[in-house]
């Protein structure tokens, strides 16, 4: 009997707690929501339409709402290593260069000539002597979150453009992949189903190891286009190839294998830009972190003799590109 008191006593006092937290909890939430609604009061117009677009991503979808992903994704519109410019410094372009940020890429090499080849969603810096491209520039951005992919084409085509002429069956065998730099996925999810056939040109294509083509080069693919894209509704990628200047290895067929591959993300929101930049080697594997691969801009013109963003006035340019992030966005 005695035990039986104690223990509804325990009960009772147990109720009474619980019925004091319930309050408490309420009273702490709606400051949580005053303080939010204050700052967001405080806030520019572009600033609110940043917080907006953010918040309405996460409630578009409630089965994956993500509280911590929220406050991640609010966290990087104030928290960016971003560069101030006036946008007024780049110059209009044509629609077949707007996948261009900063103007066609510099070779500032003199011993090869690079063909500019301009795609459905994307362009290339094509080096025909290495049967590589030097560069490749496109631009995603936020599309319809019902927006489906077809079918992945079913063959690499021959780009009559250039004087290499590389054919598919010249990786066959090889035990490389045909490494897409303007991504199947991203190009077709905002350009269509014809931008996507032009990504299987060869002129797109160099010699990945599946490790890295699979890995962490396609983790990085999924997040420009799922992720970047659809947050900061548009961004700008270049990346290409870097070849050793001491040594050069070739498929069976002939053509250059790259040491390592290089990508460079630009956000640009209200006039402040930022950059992700990567070099990833040929020899990445299954434990290689996107951000193991984070280095500045700078590092990447010096591997491959580019100049990027020429039409950017060079103290941007330098603020810019000698930046190395910390962390990814």
């Amino acid at each position: 009997m005695a035990a039986r008191r104690r223990k509804t006593a325990a009960s009772s006092r147990k109720t009474k707690t619980s019925s004091r937290r319930v309050p408490t909890m309420l009273l702490l939430l709606a400051l949580a929501i005053a303080a939010a609604g204050i700052f967001y009061a405080l806030q520019t117009p572009e600033r609110k339409d940043d917080i907006s677009r953010v918040v309405r991503k996460q409630l578009a979808r409630p089965k994956r709402f993500n509280v911590a992903e929220l406050t991640r994704e609010l966290w990087l519109l104030f928290h960016r290593d971003a560069v101030k410019y006036d946008q007024g410094d780049l110059a209009d372009t044509e629609d077949s260069l707007r996948h261009l940020f900063g103007g066609i890429p510099v070779d500032t090499a003199s011993d090869r000539d690079l063909s500019v080849l301009h795609n459905l969603g994307y362009s290339v810096g094509y080096d025909d002597a290495r049967k590589n491209p030097a560069w490749v520039a496109y631009r995603l951005f936020a599309v319809a979150s019902d927006t489906t992919v077809g079918e992945r084409p079913g063959q690499f085509n021959v780009d009559f453009r250039s004087t290499a002429q590389v054919r598919s069956e010249d990786y066959t065998g090889s035990g490389f992949d045909r490494g897409h730099l303007a991504p199947n996925y991203g190009i077709a999810r905002c350009y269509g189903p014809a931008a996507q056939v032009h990504t299987f040109l060869m002129t797109n294509i160099a010699p990945q190891r599946h490790a890295l083509n699979a890995g962490v080069w396609k983790e990085i693919e999924m997040r420009e286009a799922n992720d970047y894209a659809q947050n900061l509704e548009e961004i700008w990628i270049y990346c290409g190839t870097i070849f050793s200047p001491t040594r050069l290895r070739e498929l069976p067929s002939g053509v250059p294998i790259p040491d390592s591959f290089y990508k460079i993300v630009i956000d640009e929101q209200h006039g402040a830009l930022r950059v992700l930049a990567f070099i990833f080697s040929q020899n990445s594997n299954n434990k290689t972190a996107a951000a193991d691969g984070l280095c500045s801009v700078d590092a990447i013109e010096a591997a491959t003799g580019l100049d990027f963003f020429p039409e950017l006035p060079e103290d941007i340019q330098t603020q810019l590109e000698s930046v190395v992030p910390t962390s990814l966005w």
